[in-house]
């Protein structure tokens, strides 16, 4: 008789926290991992096995950072093995609500929120973020709030964040950067709301219009980690430190010798994503960074901006409109030479910033059904970053061995939330007890097709990803009505 569920029979297996690296039979009961038989094992025995013999076995990738909310972009990611996707950087104003609705139309993935600094920020200045599905966006570029806030004000939302993570926040996520007036005390009382609260705050850190503008944005993040204790996250740090990112990892590395909570994450693409009226991509924000309008890739028609005043109409019209930035041309040399040494740092996770995917008609209303259809925009990021470190990091530029790349894709965001969400503890593992989060691939065919271009072709040489125990991708395709994805929540 079948003592287990499912037995996946064959793999070599890696477990990057007992550094585990050998052929085995591997048993799942429900949505834990009940036996791993180093070696294999005739005693396993299940109603389903399923033969991965030159694979590798891996626990399910985490990606702590994701914009993706709709199935089909949810969709794009489990095919990339994501097996949990978190909106950390930019968050939710009501993260209740986020759970309940995420919850109610189910997910193939796990799914979490933080708190979100700049919307709280928004209504705290009296912007009605909640008549919006996308408040952020809606307001990206509203005067109202790009200011400094009063002392009420900032109490306000202090309060509103506070209220937030008891109700199960990751925590709080700072798009800094979109809002340079906010003054460096506002950003200090958030990180000790943070360390009374023992949680973390995801930051896209701030420009400070001059060349070197990223090794100061990283460096208001440490000085906070110094100054109140919190645990201080720098998110995408490959797209914030461009050609300062030698500066910043030796920055963010003496902290952590320090004994600072400072983590990073980065992406393996030289370009950007987010809405086209966003502070850093006004005219004169741009020179600074050496960049131009065609620079520039405006989704919602395709078009690469062709001058400022082209830039300026965007920015007035639709500030919300996502656009694709060139931060780091990857045709140069030296650029690319600087995207590669975004991940020297050993700490730092692997991260997508999936974006949402833009209709050929460019109405972000009009929903999307999947297959995803010819024309459908958004970052290649969102259908290929992890099978990107994999075909590219590791296989072609041998930069890291497989182990560590599955290490940064999978235990390194477990741990940077393990003391934020109970959750955690049991993710990006694979050991007794552990969840029953897993891909498996094939090594040598692994590879991201998505690109600019087509950015939402899915990735090929992934054969099998189960969620909860639940196989969502069987033979390298999806299932559809596969949804067994589960909140992930801080602790109360």
């Amino acid at each position: 008789m079948a003592d287990h569920d499912i037995v996946l029979r064959g793999s070599r297996t890696i477990d990057p926290e007992t550094n585990l690296d050998a052929v085995c039979d591997v048993a799942l009961d429900g949505a834990t991992i009940s036996a791993v038989a180093v070696g294999g094992s005739a005693d396993l025995v299940g109603r389903v096995e399923i033969d991965v013999v030159g694979l590798v076995l891996a626990p399910g990738f985490i990606d702590l950072h994701s914009h993706c909310r709709d199935y089909p972009s949810r969709a794009l990611q489990v095919c990339d093995g994501v097996t949990t996707a978190l909106e950390l950087e930019g968050g939710e104003v009501d993260v209740a609500d986020a759970y309940r609705r995420a919850e109610s139309e189910g997910s193939p993935n796990h799914f979490g929120f933080s708190a979100s600094w700049a919307v709280l920020r928004m209504a705290a200045c009296g912007l009605d973020v909640r008549s919006s599905a996308d408040p952020f966006m809606e307001y990206i570029g509203d005067a109202n709030w790009h200011r400094e806030l009063t002392r009420a004000e900032t109490s306000a939302m202090l309060d509103g964040l506070g209220k937030e993570l008891t109700e199960g926040a990751l925590g709080i996520g700072v798009l800094l950067g979109y809002c340079q007036e906010a003054s460096a005390a506002e950003y200090l009382s958030v990180a000790r709301l943070a360390a009374e609260q023992s949680t973390a705050t995801f930051t896209h850190v701030r420009e400070l219009s001059r060349p070197d503008s990223g090794i100061f944005g990283a460096a208001e993040v440490v000085t906070a980690a110094l100054a109140t204790g919190a645990h201080m996250h720098i998110c995408h740090v490959n797209s914030t430190s461009t050609r300062s990112i030698d500066n910043v990892n030796e920055l963010v590395g003496r902290g952590r010798d320090q004994g600072l909570a400072v983590t990073t994450e980065a992406y393996p693409y030289g370009a950007g994503c987010t809405g086209i009226g966003a502070e850093f991509l006004a005219p004169d924000a741009l020179t600074y960074q050496g960049l131009e309008p065609g620079d520039i890739r405006y989704l919602p028609t395709g078009e690469r901006v062709s001058s400022v005043e082209r830039l300026n109409q965007l920015r007035a019209t639709d500030p919300g409109g996502i656009a694709v930035i060139d931060f780091l041309r990857e045709s140069d040399p030296d650029d690319l030479g600087y995207l590669m040494r975004a991940f020297l740092t050993a700490g730092t996770a692997v991260a997508s910033d999936a974006m949402p995917l833009v209709p050929a008609s460019g109405d972000m209303t009009e929903p999307i059904p999947w297959p995803v259809p010819p024309g459908v925009l958004t970052h290649p990021r969102t259908a290929g970053t992890f099978s990107r470190v994999l075909r590219w990091y590791v296989r072609e530029l041998g930069l890291m061995d497989l182990s560590e790349a599955i290490r940064r894709c999978t235990l390194v965001p477990a741990d940077i939330l393990r003391d934020i969400a109970p959750d955690m503890a049991r993710k990006g593992r694979i050991q007794v007890g552990a969840d029953a989060d897993l891909v498996v691939f094939d090594p040598e065919t692994i590879t991201d097709r998505a690109t600019y271009d087509e950015p939402t072709v899915t990735s090929t040489g992934i054969h099998h990803v189960l969620v909860a125990g639940m196989p969502v991708v069987r033979d390298g395709a999806l299932l559809v009505d596969a949804r067994p994805g589960r909140p992930v929540r801080g602790a109360e």
